[in-house]
């Protein structure tokens, strides 16, 4: 593999996409070291060493050849499906979902890294199934992009892990938006969506008599069910199920204006946050830093997404505008929900806050998703407009 740059290819880099990311990553490991404090065992430190992997991965990543990156979808998708699959006789089973493989004191969760792979390979499929003369997306042109999306995410599903496949499909119903599907296919999409709030409000607000009608509420785990059903009434169950989603909006609401201080959150301190340095971490945000520092975080957010669709719109081919899109995506459906859950607007779904949660997959797969953003800023002078 040839690593090498052309010295005007520097001139495209996207800094301010590169700013959003070491701001925020400085911000997540600022705020992990709190979170993280004795008795806990200090993560940030391994933190620090996955953020170096994934600035050292930005680097190489953005000095390999674009078309290289193209040609090896296929293959980089094949494996990552593979992946998954083996999780089913060698995978390690935590929080009820078979997710991880252990390597001594490594744990790897694949679905992380489908993620790029499921965006590389729809963003193939765009480029190659570009048709000049046919500038709208029909059902059948969008029948292998459905493919491509949810054999993965019926993979992860059957985990299962129902947080993952959602932001999966958000990410993957993005891209194809992108594409400009026809108008009947636009109706049916919004259809689809009618009918989901439908089933929602029979499933869980609609009264009715015992016994209920449901439409899937039954085929659901008990798990998945109270959490939807502690998100719309969250009063439910407050010692059981409702627990984790009422200490973090106590966390959060305690903070004010102006945080009560590094190291000096009590909700933090005291251990009352579930999963404090992982899905909880905004909340350990919120209470230190206050309202005004969390609106600063959501503005570096702001700073890292703009910058990406900044990659998006100045790409030259459909492959690179597509890869973006659906990286922007994927990294904006997962701040959306993880913030929206710990703030008591979503039900909680165990998603991590990219660049502040604590995890090695979490945060090499953001940051190669970075540095192939990076490759498709910095090459986009290969191409004609």
């Amino acid at each position: 593999m040839e690593l090498r740059v052309q010295p005007r290819a520097t001139a495209n880099v996207p800094w301010v996409l590169v700013f959003g990311v070491l701001m925020t990553a400085a911000v997540g490991i600022y705020n992990l070291v709190s979170a993280s404090r004795p008795p806990n065992a200090p993560v940030w430190t391994s933190q620090l060493l996955y953020l170096a992997v994934g600035i050292t991965l930005v680097v190489v990543i953005s000095l390999v050849d674009y078309r290289l990156i193209q040609r090896a979808t296929v293959p980089l998708y094949v494996l990552n499906i593979v992946a998954l699959i083996a999780l089913k006789w060698f995978g390690h089973t935590a929080k009820g979902a078979e997710s991880w493989f252990v390597l001594g004191p490594f744990r790897i969760q694949p679905a992380e890294f489908m993620k790029l792979g499921m965006v590389l390979m729809l963003a193939k499929y765009f480029h190659d199934d570009d048709r000049p003369n046919q500038p709208a997306q029909g059902f059948l042109r969008l029948i292998p992009a459905g493919v491509i999306a949810l054999v993965p995410i019926g993979i992860v599903l059957v985990q299962p892990d129902l947080g993952t496949a959602l932001m999966m499909t958000f990410t993957a119903v993005t891209v194809i938006l992108f594409s400009k599907p026809s108008l009947p296919v636009s109706i049916v999409f919004g259809l689809i969506c009618a009918i989901g709030f439908g089933v929602l409000w029979n499933d869980y607000i609609r009264e009715q008599p015992e016994p209920r009608f449901t439409v899937l509420r039954h085929k659901l785990k008990k798990h998945q069910d109270a959490r939807i059903s502690g998100w719309l009434d969250p009063t439910t169950d407050l010692k059981g199920t409702g627990y984790h989603a009422m200490q973090s909006k106590i966390a959060v609401g305690s903070g004010g204006w102006g945080g009560k201080g590094w190291t000096k959150g009590t909700q933090t301190g005291l251990r009352y946050l579930p999963e404090q340095h992982t899905d909880f971490i905004f909340s350990v945000y919120a209470e230190e830093q206050g309202f005004g520092r969390c609106l600063l975080l959501l503005l570096l957010y702001g700073v890292l997404l703009i910058g990406g669709l900044g990659v998006a719109l100045a790409a030259k081919e459909r492959f690179g505008a597509f890869l973006a899109v659906g990286l922007c995506a994927m990294i904006f459906w997962q701040v959306f929900e993880n913030i929206g859950m710990v703030t008591g607007l979503l039900p909680i779904t165990g998603i991590t806050l990219p660049l502040m949660s604590y995890g090695g997959s979490s945060m090499v797969s953001v940051m190669i998703g970075i540095g192939l953003l990076v490759n498709v800023s910095m090459r986009r002078q290969m191409f004609r407009s």
